[in-house]
């Protein structure tokens, strides 16, 4: 009977002391429904521990989740400017030898629209340079600085434009990046003299394109 009672308090010990049903820690892409559901210093977002945009941490870089957004790639967290919520990337849709993205417009001139100086060579430049800035994920790193990729609108017109800077997909809303949120992780950010060569209405402000490296 002693051995009974033993065993029916140290199995009565072990039940108190499991964690309660969805009490465990997450990792990376783990399902969450608060802060404290997510280890280290991931946060809950959407459902997900990710990163934290604000302390700017990669943890979970490279991670998939279920039903991927934009290509596969998921966002790293949200960014918010005067009032509005944007999702931020670290990663781009795959390169693929005619990749998709949306053609915007960019002033790579000082003074204009995008910022500071170009990321590639700390300078800035003329708009009727044939130049792209890149999102953040195809940017990669700097690693495509000053090569030339091709770009094919639905026209049929192509052109081979250099890329000089990034299109930070990351970051935003503040002075360096002219006020404006974050970029879109499928972006190409092209000079005025660009969307002149594809013979494109620069007015529009985005229009589909593929592109390749050239």
């Amino acid at each position: 009977m002693a051995k009974f009672t033993l065993l029916l308090l140290s199995l009565f010990l072990t039940l108190i002391t499991l964690p309660p049903p969805g009490a465990a820690i997450s990792s990376c892409n783990g399902p969450c429904q608060d802060l404290n559901d997510c280890d280290g210093q991931l946060i809950c977002i959407k459902g997900k521990c990710n990163d934290d945009p604000q302390v700017g941490t990669h943890i979970c870089r490279g991670g998939t989740t279920p039903s991927p957004q934009r290509g596969g790639c998921n966002p790293s967290g949200t960014l918010t400017c005067q009032g509005q919520s944007y999702p931020t990337y670290d990663c781009s849709p795959p390169v693929k030898s005619s990749t998709p993205a949306k053609l915007t417009n960019n002033d790579f001139s000082k003074g204009g629209d995008g910022g500071g100086p170009s990321e590639c060579d700390e300078s800035y430049h003329s708009n009727d340079e044939l130049i792209v800035a890149l999102s953040t994920g195809w940017y990669n790193g700097g690693s495509r600085c000053g090569k030339m990729i091709q770009i094919t609108a639905s026209n049929g017109k192509r052109v081979a434009a250099k890329v000089v800077d990034e299109c930070d997909s990351r970051n935003g809303c503040d002075e360096e990046h002219a006020g404006q949120p974050p970029c879109p992780n499928n972006i190409v950010d092209g000079s005025d003299a660009v969307w002149r060569a594809l013979g494109l209405d620069k007015n529009v402000g985005v229009v589909d394109i593929t592109w390749s490296m050239a």
